[in-house]
């Protein structure tokens, strides 16, 4: 299954609560404000020790006050989509 069937990507602008499926949660990724993107990803990815660094980074830069009142992740999109990519 190709990572875009995994991940549903939209712009961050966008207010949608009723495209997150059953066992899916959103993160929004970018190193800079108004550029970051909204990621619906599998809720099994919080096991990996590699997303569990990506939430501690998180919350370093953020707290628990994250910008977007969403969980955002700053790091760029490339680097996320790589690092999700190795999951499966």
């Amino acid at each position: 299954m190709a990572i875009g069937k995994i991940i549903r990507r939209s712009l961050s602008g966008e207010k949608r609560s009723n495209d997150v499926p059953k066992g899916h949660f959103v993160v929004y990724v970018g190193e800079f404000e108004g550029k970051k993107k909204r990621f619906v990803i599998p809720v099994s990815y919080l096991k990996h020790p590699s997303f569990k660094e990506l939430l501690s980074l998180a919350e370093e830069e953020f707290g628990f006050e994250h910008p977007t009142c969403g969980l955002t992740i700053p790091c760029s999109e490339s680097l996320f989509i790589e690092m999700i990519s190795r999951f499966r």
